[in-house]
């Protein structure tokens, strides 16, 4: 259990990190330093997209220098709380390219931070059924740090002016980081890795992606993850505007992400005795059966909309939980930890097109209906939202159950060709 602690804790950080980058900083430039908000959004849609397609370099290179991981990933903590520090320190004189500067750093840092820790935990010499348990462990670790990212904000801010808020939260996260760097030095010291064979090279990408585990592994990775992206993008206007209930958002996401961070144990209960593959299907249809109910919901319905924040959340520890243990089973059994760091980087790269794709698609398909966030609703338009918000993702992760259930074989074998 130690061990799993010194490995995970530097994923509560790592979560913790990403509300305020995107969500916190964007408004304390906008109000504090008077910046246009529509700058700042074109500047993030610019970082979000570098940010995505360098995660298979990072990849790449991390692979290259594996017997460097551990400098690699000091490297990405330095990167990280040095651009959470500078993103809350803005230079007064220049705030826009400095907000720029800042992200990029601690985006930057993000990823490579990310690659490498979802790698050396896929690259640990344990059984199958303990690979479930190593990326709950993380996947639990993280939600907690997401939720201290969503509460501490809005706490220190009541208390004190946003620029002495975040200035504090600033000196509270450094700290926070370096700890969870130095356990997670102490897990390399005593974590046994595969390591890849002396004879071994690097296979090209296209190679790398031509093989039919691969391509189903990735392609249901993606379905799966667009589908989860689309009520993510669209929860707050369903919530304030179908529900009525603004006030009450923070405790839905609080009920929805304890609800994953608890059901973590179910799931590497449910994989251990019916396998990884098996356990993400019941997943599928959990998420389903849950979430559908959010369709019929509307104005008021406080306590139903509550009930499918966890009961769908149950789902949600198998989604952050069997994919990277089925991608780490998959390395071992190919014999692929020459490539494991560029294996990891897709499924991070497939994460965020997943979360620009469902922006891309769930709010022109409102906007063509003439939805105006923060107005009225007409009883059209409230069957819209609800079917966009609920019904369409329920429809993919259908969709992507289907597909699971046909490629049971093909991910079964977990051996390629190539």
């Amino acid at each position: 259990m130690f061990e799993l602690f010194t490995y995970g804790a530097l994923a509560f950080p790592l979560a913790f990190a990403g509300l305020p980058i995107y969500l916190h900083a964007p408004d304390f430039y906008a109000v504090t330093l008077a910046q246009p908000i529509g700058t700042l959004g074109f500047i993030l849609l610019l970082l979000r997209l570098v940010d995505a397609f360098q995660d298979p370099l990072i990849g790449s290179l991390s692979d290259r220098f594996y017997k460097q991981r551990p400098q690699i990933l000091m490297a990405g903590v330095v990167l990280l709380g040095a651009g959470f520090w500078m993103l809350f320190h803005p230079l007064e004189s220049s705030p826009l390219t400095w907000f720029a500067f800042s992200v990029l750093i601690c985006t930057t840092g993000f990823s490579i931070v990310t690659i490498n820790l979802q790698t050396v935990g896929g690259l640990w010499k344990v059984s199958t059924a303990e690979r479930t348990r190593i990326t709950g462990a993380r996947e639990a670790l993280g939600l907690l740090g997401l939720l201290a990212a969503a509460i501490a904000p809005a706490l220190l801010t009541q208390w004190t002016d946003p620029a002495f808020a975040f200035h504090v939260l600033t000196l509270a996260y450094i700290p926070l980081l370096t700890g969870a760097l130095y356990l997670l030095s102490l897990w390399t010291k005593s974590a046994e890795l595969s390591r890849p064979a002396k004879s071994s090279q690097q296979i090209p990408w296209r190679a790398l992606l031509k093989n039919r585990w691969r391509a189903c592994f990735y392609a249901l990775v993606f379905l799966n993850t667009f589908a989860s992206a689309i009520p993510a993008v669209l929860v707050m206007f369903f919530i304030r505007d179908r529900l009525g209930a603004e006030p009450y958002t923070g405790l839905f996401l609080l009920i929805y992400f304890l609800s994953g961070a608890a059901s973590m144990p179910l799931w590497i209960k449910v994989a251990a005795k019916a396998g990884k593959i098996r356990a993400w299907q019941i997943s599928l249809g959990l998420a389903v059966i849950t979430f559908i109910w959010a369709v019929f919901l509307g104005q008021g319905d406080l306590l139903a909309y509550a009930a499918v924040c966890g009961l769908s959340g149950l789902a949600l520890g198998a989604d952050l939980a069997l994919p990277p243990a089925l991608l780490a089973d998959h390395i071992e059994a190919d014999t692929r930890q020459a490539e494991a760091s560029r294996l990891f980087s897709l499924m991070a790269l497939l994460s965020k097109v997943a979360l620009a794709a469902a922006t891309g698609l769930a709010l022109p398909i409102l906007g063509s209906f003439g939805y105006v966030p923060g107005t009225e609703l007409t009883p059209k338009l409230e069957w819209v939202l609800s079917l966009t918000y609920a019904a369409l993702p329920c429809l993919l992760k259908l969709a992507a159950l289907f597909g699971l259930v046909l490629a049971d074989n093909t991910l079964s074998k977990n051996k390629s060709a190539v």
